[in-house]
């Protein structure tokens, strides 16, 4: 399927394979409550956490880390317990982890990119991302200064929604409207996407799972399957490989106010 479908929290669901990115451990802004209840919701054969699990970044700069963050942990462990296979592929705020890569704990998998192939035989390239990302690879600088603006949004979009809600207005994104109106964040995703896909072409892949820029999605590229799984800080969406080998893109629904979050267009520093 092509756009976000809401999903409503019921019974545990049985699935093929769950795939979740930029969920942001260790910062204010993770929706680490959401994430756990849409994991308890499904069984699944394989979980892939495609990088931005754990945002060391944030880390070493204050330690912020309540029950809610440990319960996600703890819920990754239970499911690898009663054998789901979880693959932690790194991303650029985790990338600590990178010297780690090819560790298996049990049936925990750590890598820097993994190989998944779809119920009908399609190769996927899952990969967080943060390599095709010009700003992360050669301005590391300007990465760093995009995330204090990121967060800065962020805080000052709960301050905004705080008081929206006491006078009865919903959920609105106020960093997800400046990027829609920013002309060069939304370039930068294209050249993304592009680039990419490119990198599927060049290794005979059918597609690819991503994170990185926040913006979830699933379109053709030239020719390649485009998945990506959105983040937990905003749009709490992800990806589920359903036993038909059909790719669904999930938004979360807040039970109690049947809302869906709105998606932000992600800046290039993310």
């Amino acid at each position: 399927m092509t756009s976000a479908e809401a999903h409503s929290p019921g019974s545990k669901q049985r699935v093929r394979t769950l795939w979740i990115s930029d969920v942001h451990l260790g910062t204010r802004g993770c929706q680490a409550d959401k994430l756990t209840a849409f994991l308890k919701e499904y069984e699944c054969d394989h979980l892939y956490l495609v990088g931005d699990i754990i945002d060391g970044w944030r880390l070493r700069k204050s330690m912020y880390w309540p029950q809610a963050h440990t319960n996600v942990v703890r819920r990754v462990l239970t499911m690898s317990k009663r054998g789901t296979r979880v693959t932690y592929v790194t991303g650029n705020h985790d990338e600590f982890l990178r010297r780690y890569a090819s560790l298996e704990l049990g049936n925990i998998h750590l890598v820097d990119e993994a190989e998944h192939q779809t119920l009908d035989g399609r190769r996927l390239l899952v990969i967080h991302g943060d390599q095709f990302d010009v700003i992360t690879r050669c301005h590391r600088w300007l990465a760093f200064l995009g995330d204090h603006a990121y967060e800065f949004s962020l805080t000052l979009n709960r301050w905004l929604n705080h008081w929206r809600a006491r006078y009865g207005y919903g959920y609105w994104s106020l960093s997800s409207y400046l990027k829609h109106k920013v002309k060069k964040a939304v370039n930068f995703i294209s050249d993304f996407e592009d680039a990419v896909a490119h990198e599927c072409v060049k290794r005979d892949y059918q597609g690819v799972v991503c994170g990185h820029i926040h913006h979830a999605e699933i379109r053709q590229v030239n020719g390649i399957t485009y998945h990506n799984c959105g983040d937990w800080v905003e749009s709490c969406t992800a990806l589920i490989e359903h036993l038909d080998g059909c790719i669904e893109l999930y938004s979360w629904v807040d039970p109690l106010t049947n809302v869906v979050p709105a998606t932000p267009v992600a800046a290039a520093a993310v």
